[in-house]
């Protein structure tokens, strides 16, 4: 597990608050001793871990790569709240050639994208392709004009829980705003604009809100792990829940809009409830849909996919997920205590959840 170091605030009221500010060491010296070399206070900038960057190095490298985005004609502001005027979300720069990634949610039914840099500068940029199953959208600068500063790419498999992250993006119309927290879980399942699960989302508590959406997610060496999507709140503020689709999802998910502007998703058909000490329960079955097709029952417990053993519904997921339409998957299940082998082929997933 990778050190967090605290900075303890000299205020009254204040809280310790992790991998911020600087941390003051402070060493014994005699009233009549003079301050030397070894006995002057020393401030050292706390770092978000024992061999991570600073706050500010992060800040510094990332900031010139993270955009505002300003929208018109958008239709929905997802887990964010209502729509800020002025301020729809952000992005950051992916490569030289100005490309830029987002959320699904923030760009969805754009007819202009206004793109404001960290210095001030403006552009313009359309919309390459999105996919709403992942909540993921890649545009394009029409006039990028100067030098791009694309984001280094990270990966969330090597994020521990405790670990630090920074989220930069622009809250509410704040451009270049930087907060800070830590990988409160990982593995998350979060909902999709349209119905379906997003796997492996990274919790964090670093706080995010209206406009956040689309920004980045960076680890202690200011690397890309995910995309800042959603909170979680009552009040539709921030209460310490964001969650942010993993960089792994996002780098396929782009290549194939890049590739072909649309990203198709193999469809299996089935809602999967709690897993049992066998498998993933099946808890329903769309009518007309592939498992449906291919013999698969509500109640069924599928226990191997392609030979591969299931352990959960995640299991069941990631294969349909490795998987393309047209494709056909071999599904061993347990049936009132009867095992059966089941061919599937699998569909192209509709476009709001059945």
């Amino acid at each position: 597990m990778k050190r967090i170091l605290l900075r303890l605030s000299a205020l009254a009221g204040a809280a310790a608050v992790g991998g911020l500010g600087a941390v003051g060491i402070w060493q014994a010296v005699d009233d009549d001793a003079r301050p030397t070399a070894s006995n002057r206070p020393v401030v050292t900038t706390a770092r978000t871990a024992a061999t991570g960057l600073t706050i500010a190095e992060i800040y510094e490298r990332a900031a010139p790569g993270v955009v505002e985005l300003t929208v018109a004609g958008g239709r929905d502001q997802g887990s964010f709240g209502l729509p800020q005027p002025g301020a729809s979300g952000s992005g950051f720069v992916v490569d030289r050639e100005g490309r830029i990634v987002t959320n699904h949610h923030v760009v969805n039914g754009a007819t202009t994208v206004e793109v404001t840099f960290s210095n001030g500068d403006e552009a313009t940029a359309k919309v390459v392709g999105t996919d709403p199953s992942s909540d993921i959208a890649l545009l394009e600068l029409e006039n990028k004009g100067g030098e791009l500063t694309p984001l280094e790419l990270g990966s969330s498999e090597n994020l521990e829980v405790g670990d630090p992250v920074v989220a930069i993006g622009s809250p509410f119309g704040l451009e270049g705003t930087l907060t800070a927290g830590i990988v409160s879980a990982l593995d998350r399942d979060i909902r999709a604009p349209n119905g379906f699960t997003i796997d492996g989302a990274v919790q964090t508590d670093a706080a995010l809100n209206s406009g956040n959406s689309g920004g980045p997610l960076l680890d202690s060496e200011g690397r890309v792990v995910g995309i800042s999507a959603q909170i979680q709140s009552e009040s539709g503020g921030n209460v310490g829940i964001g969650y942010a689709v993993p960089v792994e999802t996002m780098r396929a998910v782009v290549e194939q809009l890049r590739e072909d502007g649309q990203v198709e998703h193999a469809y299996l058909g089935v809602s999967l409830g709690e897993d049992s000490d066998m498998g993933a329960v099946v808890a329903g079955v769309v009518n007309g849909g592939p498992a449906a097709d291919g013999g698969m029952r509500e109640g069924d417990v599928i226990i191997e996919v392609d030979d591969g053993k299931v352990s959960t519904g995640e299991d069941v997921r990631d294969a349909v997920s490795a998987a393309k339409p047209g494709d056909t998957l071999k599904l061993v299940v347990r049936r009132g205590g009867e095992t059966r082998t089941l061919e599937v082929e699998l569909d192209e997933r509709p476009a709001q959840v059945e």
